[in-house]
This record gives C-alpha cells, structure tokens and sequence, in this order.
C-alpha cells in the first residue's frame, strides 16, 4: 500500500464487543508503511448507544463504551510513538469522561504527552432541541418520555480536530463511515463541498466501518465461500490519494480475505438506494463503482459519485422502554419438542393476557417468530434436543420478573425432563428514528491534555 501522497486508514473495531486483539496487527501493519495514518473504531449503534444513555444515568462518569481500555491499551502508545491518529465514537453517551479515561490511561502507560479532542454537539437533549425533531414528513417526531436524542454529525468537526494537533479524537453520534473521511479530508486538504472526494472518502468509510465484514467476516459459507483462518481475521485498511481513488486490503500477516467478492458485499451492506446514500457528509451514488483486483488481498476501487449532503441530519431518539424477562430452559431425548411446547404453553398461561410475549423451539424454529415451532408442526425433521426460550416485554418490571420465575419454576412444576435454567431481567430504551435541520446542530470542540 506505499504510495507517495497516500495516507492509510485502519479499522480496529466494527461494533461494540468486537474482538480484543483485532488493533494489534493493524497498528503494526501502519506503523510498518511508514506513511500517514489514522486508526478509526466504530464501536456504536442504536443499542449500544441507547445502553449507554442508560448506564450515564447509573452513574454520571460512565457512558462510554465499555470496552474501551481493552481495545486502546494494547495499541495506544504505538500509535502515539509512530503518529497514527486514533478516532473513535467510543465516547457515546459521555464523550469527555472517556477523553479523560484516555488521558489517565496514557499516564498510566508512561506515554508521551498527548491531545484528546472532544468532539460534541450531537446530543440533542442536552441542547435543548427535542421539540425540533421532525418525523419523515417534517412534522414534528412525538414519543412517549424521551430520555435522548443523538443527531448523526459528520466528519468536519473530527477533521477540525486533527488540525488542532488531537492525537485523540473522540466522539459520540457521529455517522461511521466519518470517523475514516475525516483524516482524509485533514491529510489532503479536501474541500467539504467537493462532492467527488467526499464522496470517495465516504465509501472507503463505508467498507472499513463494520471491521472484518469486508476481510471475510459475515461472508465466510463452508464449500461456498471459503475465507483462509478466520480464527484470526485481519481487519481493513485503506490507502487513500489525494483524487479518491482508494486500495483496501488488510493487516499483514493475518487470515481472512479481500477480493471483489467480500468488497462487493460490504459495499452494498445496509445501503438503501445505491444511486442516493444518505450521509451527514455527502449523498453518495455507487452506480458506477468498479472494482479491480491489486495484487493479493488488494482490491482497488474508483468510481464513486457524489451530491450535495442533505438539509437535514438523522436523529435516534431514545425513550422509555418498560423491561424484558427472558426465561430458557432445555429437554432433549424422545418427544422432547412436545415437552418444550408444552413449557411454552404453561408459562403463557400463567402470565398476564395483556403482556407482549414471543415464545421460541430453539432447534426447530427460533429466528421467525412463529411461536415455538408452530407454523413446521407435522412436517419438521425429528429433534431431540431443543431450548424453549420465551421474552415478555412489559412496563412493569415486577412482570418481568415473574415471567423468568415461571420458567425457574418449570424445574418441576413443568414437564418432564427439563434442565439448564438460565433468567434475564433488564430495562429497555426502545428508539425511533427522526430528522433535524442541518442549522439547529453546531458541534462543539475541546481539547484536553
């Protein structure tokens, strides 16, 4: 990936609960090109940030990604040593509590003196701008006891950042595929309206935002689409010109793969009209993309076209869930379906008729909520080892509670030959998806040393 101009982008994490040791080999594969580079972490989604928005409430310092020592302390003071910016939307819910855990990490570490941007301003409650959210129509989004609000910011405010010397940028709503376009924009001094760059750099977001998808990870299908060791899949990097045309490869000396096939699949991957992806940054069209092998595990890719970024920004609104009581429980052995359908039937009659319940045959049919099998009964194939989970969603948690009793007490009040109980209570943030106009959000940055 050497190239004058160039500047390398990594991925050291997809989602929140990712793997631990996934940044080593990317860190290493950066610091070996020699060239600039930045490591970005994407570690948030309408769940986890909704989760977050509840552990802030638990306790003011928290709120940041959970997982963020163990994902940066292997990596940070390489990264510091060798000039590899790191970018992450790891702050979530409490963006400066986890700048100042970063800090103390590094004191901890013995690293050089470093700077931690804060990026903020996407926190819409905190602005006082709940009652400007709009619905897709543009009238006004109205749900029950919103407890946040989070617009979708863009990359300008993290590439501002970079330019005040961060070697730290943290963020909290920002859109994923920004957390890469903001050290392009930085390193080549692209302009925010030049809709083609943007665009480009946008895409190559796109592929490294969800980490291993686009090495072989959420592709790998035995016989079909074999990915070589992927007990140690390498995670994507990008190198980046100055025109936005871009290569994506991996880590050096891991498994997984890159080819047309993985990068075509990722580029495609929860988008909603290929000729107008919507971003806080740009409207992107991959009509004409094209995809050309560079070499192993390289893939060049050139093609993207942009339009203006649109009016309004995307917002998740949390609020008031009520609580979920998950209940499980196994029977194996002869009529073992029969048994846990049986389960299933006992526990919903023993519940209030008015609660929201999803029952599941985890080894005949748990992922289409048929209720426990029902829709194969009389033509599935003969099982004898299956669960029985069953999900009550409700405002009372004193309800939930008693649907995973229930299903404690089915040790031997339920049928035969039931085992390994395993109960869940825990409150909810359900989400809603808004709009807000672009001019109503104005991110903020602090930097802290």
């Amino acid at each position: 990936m050497m190239g004058d101009g160039r500047i390398l982008v990594g991925c050291g994490a997809g989602f929140s609960g990712d793997r631990l040791d996934a940044p080593g080999p990317v860190v290493e594969t950066l610091a070996r090109s020699g060239l600039p580079a930045a490591i970005m972490f994407e570690t948030l989604g309408e769940r986890t940030l909704a989760l977050a928005q509840l552990d802030r409430a638990r306790d003011p310092e928290r709120g940041y990604e959970p997982l963020l020592e163990p994902l940066l302390e292997p990596v940070l003071d390489s990264c510091l040593r060798h000039g590899i910016r790191i970018l992450g939307n790891f702050g979530a819910a409490n963006p400066r509590a986890a700048a100042q855990r970063i800090l103390e990490m590094g004191r901890r570490l013995g690293c050089r003196p470093m700077r931690v941007a804060v990026v903020t301003g996407d926190d819409l409650a905190a602005a006082s701008l709940l009652d400007r959210i709009e619905a897709e129509d543009g009238t006004p989004l109205t749900v029950t006891a919103p407890i946040s609000a989070n617009a979708y910011v863009g990359a300008g405010p993290m590439a501002r950042a970079l330019a005040l010397g961060a070697d730290v940028v943290v963020a909290g709503r920002v859109a994923d595929p920004s957390l890469a376009l903001a050290p392009f924009l930085h390193h080549h001094g692209w302009a925010e309206d030049d809709w083609r760059r943007i665009a480009c750099g946008t895409l190559a977001g796109h592929l490294l935002e969800c980490g291993s998808q686009v090495t072989g990870g959420y592709f790998a299908d035995p016989g079909v689409k074999d990915v070589p060791d992927p007990h140690r899949i390498g995670f994507p990097i990008v190198a980046m010109d100055a025109d936005g045309g871009f290569t994506i490869g991996k880590a050096e000396d891991t498994g997984g793969l890159v080819d047309r096939r993985t990068v075509s699949e990722q580029i495609l991957y929860e988008v909603h009209d290929p000729a107008a992806y919507l971003t806080p940054d740009v409207t992107l069209d991959i009509t004409c993309v094209e995809l050309v092998p560079d070499g192993p595990d390289r893939v060049r890719v050139t093609g993207a076209a942009g339009r203006p970024r649109p009016e309004r920004l995307k917002v998740t609104v949390g609020y008031d869930g009520g609580w979920l009581g998950e209940g499980e429980i196994s029977y194996a052995g002869p009529n073992a379906v029969a048994r846990a359908r049986l389960a299933l039937d006992v526990v919903k009659r023993r519940l209030p008729a008015d609660c929201r319940v999803r029952g599941d045959i985890v080894g005949v049919s748990s992922v289409f909520g048929d209720d426990g099998g029902q829709r194969l009964a009389g033509r599935a194939p003969a099982v004898e080892d299956v669960r029985m989970r069953i999900a009550v969603a409700t405002p009372e948690r004193a309800v939930a509670e008693r649907a995973a009793q229930e299903v404690l007490a089915l040790y031997t009040c339920g049928p035969a030959g039931g085992g390994g109980v395993r109960t869940a209570v825990r409150q909810r943030i359900a989400t809603a998806s808004g709009y807000i106009p672009r001019a109503l959000v104005r991110p903020d940055i602090e930097i802290l040393e």
